[in-house]
């Protein structure tokens, strides 16, 4: 591995971990490894205030970590990240 591409592994690797910084957003990955869910079902489970889930919802969609999907009034979720899938196994 060169020194520009290695530079580029360790900035992506940085902004991760970054990412996934807080036991919040772990938690939210951690319940997104067992599949797609709506808000409604991550609040239940991750026990945070909906404002609270939805800033850390907003920052993992941002960095790269979760797609999502509106069907009618909801909003669900998703990994996409293969480095965060990976974390899941």
């Amino acid at each position: 591995m060169n020194d520009k591409m290695s530079d580029r592994v360790f900035e992506r690797a940085a902004e991760m971990f970054s990412l996934l910084s807080t036991p919040t957003r772990l938690h939210i990955v951690y319940e997104l490894c067992q599949g797609e869910k709506n808000v409604s079902e991550l609040l239940t489970q991750v026990g945070a205030s909906q404002s609270n889930v939805s800033q850390h919802l907003g920052t993992l969609y941002r960095g790269g970590v979760l797609g999502r999907r509106r069907d009618g009034g909801h909003v669900f979720y998703r990994i996409v990240s293969e480095q965060a899938l990976m974390l899941c196994e």
